[in-house]
């Protein structure tokens, strides 16, 4: 069994290759705008919960933390993706992954942080984001160097997830309006099989590609994590 993986480059070559306005590769550049939407709105809930204050929403303000990083590593990923879609490469696709990787880690310190520990959530936020970054950076580093690896993201991004569901059916949460969770998890598999099936789903009268519904998926799993914030409260 072979524990390196490389990128393949046909990743790359995606099925709506339209321009628009001058735009290359339009839709899927385009809508990764959601992801500005989504991370903006998550920003500016945050910035009203803290100076409320007291709402129930958040047993302490600390445990806001990782979710600050959260929505405005989703903002990011708006940027990141659309540099990445105009031209579509490897030394692009850093900068799609860098934002994500961290809003993956920083959603396991939340989810940690909120049906677990408090303490132990925010004590692993750190190194969780470092070991997101670094996964990136090594995937980076070691295809320069001869030896690509990408299994370290893989792991960061698929475990994370995993992690987040283990934990969610183990442990209770604290607030109400908890089950929302399962509804963003079953968004975000809606956003990687959509994904998985982009041409095929452009093939279907041309109209979107299945990244460009990715894009729209993950970002409205981000809108429902949103949602679940603002409704919830200590029980």
């Amino acid at each position: 069994m072979s524990w390196h993986i490389v990128q393949d480059q046909a990743y790359h070559l995606f099925a709506d290759r339209r321009a628009f306005l001058g735009i290359d590769n339009a839709a899927d550049t385009l809508s990764g705008l959601a992801f500005l939407v989504a991370g903006a709105l998550g920003l500016i809930f945050l910035w009203r919960e803290r100076a409320a204050g007291g709402s129930g929403r958040f047993a302490a303000q600390e445990e806001m933390r990782p979710y600050w990083i959260l929505f405005g590593a989703i903002a990011l990923t708006a940027f990141g993706s659309a540099y990445y879609h105009l031209a579509p490469d490897d030394a692009r696709l850093v900068w799609d992954r860098l934002p994500m990787s961290l809003g993956f880690m920083a959603l396991l310190a939340a989810t940690i942080a909120d049906r677990i520990s408090i303490k132990a959530g925010l004590r692993l936020l750190i190194p969780l984001l470092l070991a997101g970054a670094g996964s990136v950076i090594y995937w980076r580093w070691s295809a320069l160097r001869g030896a690509e690896n990408l299994l370290p993201y893989a792991v960061v991004q698929y475990g994370s997830i995993a992690a987040v569901l283990a934990i969610v059916m183990l442990f209770r949460s604290r607030y109400t309006h908890a089950a929302y969770i399962f509804g963003v998890l079953a968004l975000y598999v809606a956003a990687k099989a959509a994904e998985a099936l982009d041409a095929q789903i452009y093939a279907l009268g041309a109209i979107v590609s299945g990244h460009t519904l990715k894009h729209l998926l993950a970002a409205l799993a981000v809108c429902w994590l949103l949602r679940m914030l603002q409704l919830r409260r200590l029980q």
